[in-house]
């Protein structure tokens, strides 16, 4: 089997993740596209919104559509997962022939940090979404997605232009009741 993951806060959900989501189950050649919010990233202090509601969003947005599974793997740790531990997971249940690992071109300048980075890097294929003009290395499959959006923007601002209309009002009063 062929598969994608695609991990993250989502916190929340935006316009460059659904960005990445149609363009993966777009050009990429893939038999499922898991979806995997974090509990917490291993690179991250905290989350603002809960790990429920984040899931719950998620869901909403992607659950639907064909190829795509919502998977709550990393929730239920209630810790930071590295995401060799996701991999090496997923691979024993789909027994995989090929691996793709969705990241962020914001992402790059800290891949080498990452958890059993060599060892990562043998199991899984990189596919770098395109952001914030960040050049991305010929070694790396990249998505076309262009994204100029963060989660940390939208959670300082409250601004939700960027964010998806299916969650747009949940996430300003999830976000509202925050501050």
């Amino acid at each position: 089997m062929k598969i994608a993951l695609f991990g993250g806060s989502f916190d929340p959900p935006h316009n460059g993740h659904n960005a990445i989501v149609k363009e993966a189950l777009n050009t990429l050649d893939i038999d499922k596209l898991i979806i995997m919010p974090t509990f917490i990233s291993p690179f991250k202090e905290k989350v603002s919104a809960d790990a429920e509601q984040r899931l719950k969003w998620v869901k909403k947005l992607w659950g639907h559509l064909k190829k795509v599974e919502i998977s709550n793997y990393e929730i239920k740790q209630m810790r930071p997962v590295p995401s060799i531990e996701s991999v090496e997971y997923l691979n024993k249940i789909y027994k995989t022939k090929k691996f793709y690992l969705l990241i962020g071109a914001d992402h790059l300048n800290s891949l080498h940090l990452w958890h059993d980075f060599e060892k990562l890097s043998h199991l899984v294929e990189f596919v770098v979404a395109k952001r914030d003009d960040i050049e991305i290395p010929k070694q790396f499959k990249d998505l076309d997605t262009k994204v100029k959006i963060s989660s940390s923007f939208i959670r300082e601002t409250l601004d939700t232009h960027e964010i998806c209309e299916e969650i747009k009002d949940e996430v300003k009063k999830y976000y509202l009741q925050k501050h």
